[in-house]
């Protein structure tokens, strides 16, 4: 539509509106300026969901790299225990799966001694008269190591003093003084378990009393029959790949322990896949649903890089092996797909093939050729994830570029348009001024013919006509 002014107004003295004429005259121009905005917003949107799926495309590979591992879930090993509070273990990928019989006797312990009451630990301990003394500490039992106690008046011949030098010695051996009923005592407790904590007293000419040192003893236990002891609770070696934590003895007990794969790990690596693959599908599918109200699809409706996501992703989990005792593809497993494409786990079937034949559970994810499932999807799934060959980087990186060649496009515009506006103010300034002006010139002129009318013209006398003629 044009902009048109009306004559009569322009000629009444009240000029132009400048400010509206020239906004008129700019708003004819930013068509295009409308347009790039548009494009722009649309091109947010569409790298906004990009963004979305590709973080649920990289955690997809993170989860799959978790089934391809030959050191994670699937080939964990568990150590279950038929009495935990006799003793618990665990199992690393090299355990051997079998069955155990665990006989506990006794638990290792560390070393004590301690001294009979006295009634002030802030008192000297020397007996009267004598300003030294002498304690000798054995650790370690009877070929373990004596460490001798000078006592020196003032020094350490109280309980307190005592108890503080010997932890400053870093012997392995905690002093504590104990006040209760009874007195003060000073206690010592080994920090190691087994004979490399026993604890001697071998001399002491002190006036203190040291009771007969307990603890210090190995654990006692047979594994399978065969007679085992350990210098601390927690016992590695004795079978291959598995530590053994005992918690108490139980005499004559026996415990079964039993080695085999990590059904739990298994079942919790599969559930995270299926859980990931479903976020994706479900989030590429809503970019495909028509909204009602817009009649349109989602920001990605026309991309044909989601497109071909979604192919390879259908061709990746309809993925089969041949062979492997029937376990051939997610199906054998009881892993269905559903009219959207997304994943339901059938528990009951796949913990029936988790106890039946663990071994092609894990050949179907992976295997030594790199030919498993999981194998199959997490090379697809680098290459799909690459920082910038991956297909959503490379549209990313696409969307970026054309943002910023429109924000540059945007930016120049608005620079033009900006000189264009004080262009046309100042030149529609000036016009205004004049039509202003225009009453009081016309007032003037017909003045002026009015004297002329009225008046005689003799000589070379004549009228001045004033203001602009």
């Amino acid at each position: 539509m044009g902009i048109s002014l009306s004559p009569s107004a322009l000629l009444d003295g009240q000029g132009i509106n400048v400010t509206n004429l020239v906004n008129q005259i700019l708003s004819q121009s930013t068509g295009q300026l409308t347009g790039w905005q548009n494009e722009q917003a649309t091109l947010q949107s569409q790298a906004s969901a990009l963004t979305a799926i590709n973080n649920d495309l990289t955690n997809l590979a993170s989860v799959v790299t978790a089934l391809s591992d030959p050191l994670g879930a699937l080939t964990a090993q568990a150590a279950t225990s038929s009495n935990t509070g006799v003793l618990t273990a665990t199992a690393d990928t090299s355990a051997t799966a079998g069955t155990h019989q665990i006989v506990v006797t006794n638990l290792a312990t560390a070393g004590t001694a301690y001294t009979n009451g006295v009634s002030d630990a802030n008192a000297s301990f020397l007996p009267s008269g004598a300003t030294t003394g002498d304690i000798s500490l054995q650790i370690g039992g009877s070929t373990g190591v004596t460490h001798d106690i000078a006592i020196t008046q003032g020094s350490n011949d109280t309980l307190t003093t005592l108890a503080s030098y010997i932890n400053s010695q870093g012997w392995g051996v905690t002093a504590n003084v104990i006040t209760d009923a009874t007195g003060s005592r000073l206690a010592l407790f080994s920090q190691a378990t087994g004979t490399p904590g026993a604890l001697a007293i071998t001399s002491n000419t002190t006036s203190l009393t040291f009771n007969a040192p307990t603890g210090g003893t190995n654990a006692s236990l047979t594994i399978d029959g065969i007679p085992y002891s350990s210098t601390t609770n927690r016992i590695t070696g004795a079978i291959p790949g598995v530590t053994l934590n005992l918690v108490s003895g139980a005499s004559g007990n026996p415990v079964q322990l039993t080695v085999g794969p990590d059904v739990q790990q298994t079942t919790q690596a599969i559930n995270n896949f299926v859980s990931a693959y479903n976020q994706i599908v479900s989030d590429i599918n809503q970019q495909y649903t028509v909204n009602a109200a817009t009649n349109s699809e989602g920001p990605l409706g026309a991309d044909a890089s989601l497109r071909q996501l979604q192919s390879s992703l259908m061709a990746d989990v309809t993925y089969s092996v041949s062979g492997n005792s029937g376990y051939v593809n997610l199906a054998s497993l009881g892993i269905n797909m559903n009219n959207d494409g997304t994943l339901t786990v059938d528990s009951t079937a796949l913990n029936s093939a988790l106890a039946s034949n663990p071994t092609a559970v894990l050949g179907f994810f992976q295997n030594s050729g790199l030919t498993g499932f999981a194998n199959n999807f997490h090379t697809n799934l680098m290459q799909l994830t690459d920082s910038t060959q991956g297909l959503l980087n490379v549209d990313l990186a696409q969307n970026k570029a054309q943002q910023q060649s429109l924000s540059d496009s945007i930016n120049n515009f608005e620079v033009q348009l900006a000189a264009q506006q004080k262009q046309l103010m100042n030149q529609f300034s000036r016009v205004n001024a004049s039509l202003q002006a225009y009453p009081l010139l016309l007032q003037q002129v017909t003045e002026t013919l009015a004297a002329l009318d009225s008046g005689s013209i003799t000589g070379s006398s004549h009228p001045i006509l004033t203001s602009g003629l």
